[in-house]
């Protein structure tokens, strides 16, 4: 099995819910947020925090960023998509994941797309930039370590570094849900 997160100094990365990791069933709500309670637990920043609640993937159903759910039981496919949504949610708006997301939505309830396939192309990419960016992080790590500040000058520095970085792959994420929808602004 692929290595589903990275640490760096004691702090978790990339956490992932590979598609073995979903059981073949379908699940009621309160099982599907046990499994990304489970799941993602050690990525959390503190204990208390939520990954994952009903109201959310309530709102996620009504907002329609994932094709209806029978019975009320979440097949293999919806959590492979609430996964989806979960690593989006950090960087878009739930409107762009929702333009996002539409289009596959659209092909997954028609059976023109096998949501297990797409959701596994997604994976080995999110294992894949995970290993990316454990060298992006080291090399920036070793760059603020070889300024001449002191320890806390230092982490400051690797802050700001880091939420830079971050803003550059958020506003080119929000360039590419532009291009998928149409709406460039120009």
């Amino acid at each position: 099995m692929e290595q589903k997160e990275h640490e760096f100094g004691g702090m978790e990365f990339g956490r992932q819910l590979h598609r073995e990791d979903i059981p073949k069933i379908d699940l009621y709500i309160d099982q599907v947020l046990q499994l990304f309670d489970e799941e993602f637990a050690p990525a959390k920043r503190s204990a208390e925090d939520k990954i994952l609640t009903k109201t959310m993937v309530n709102n996620y159903a009504k907002g329609k960023l994932f094709y209806p759910v029978s019975g009320k039981k979440y097949s293999p496919s919806h959590i492979m998509l609430i996964a989806l949504i979960y690593q989006m949610k950090s960087a878009l708006s739930i409107n762009d994941i929702k333009k996002v997301l539409s289009g596959i939505n659209h092909k997954a309830a028609g059976g023109e797309l096998d949501v297990a396939d797409f959701y596994d192309q997604y994976t080995r990419l999110a294992d894949a930039n995970n290993e990316m960016f454990k060298d992006i992080f080291a090399k920036q790590e070793a760059a603020a370590a070889a300024a001449e500040l002191d320890a806390e000058e230092r982490k400051v520095l690797l802050i700001a570094s880091l939420t830079q970085m971050s803003q550059l792959y958020k506003r080119t994420a929000e360039k590419l849900v532009d291009e998928l929808t149409g709406t460039e602004e120009g």
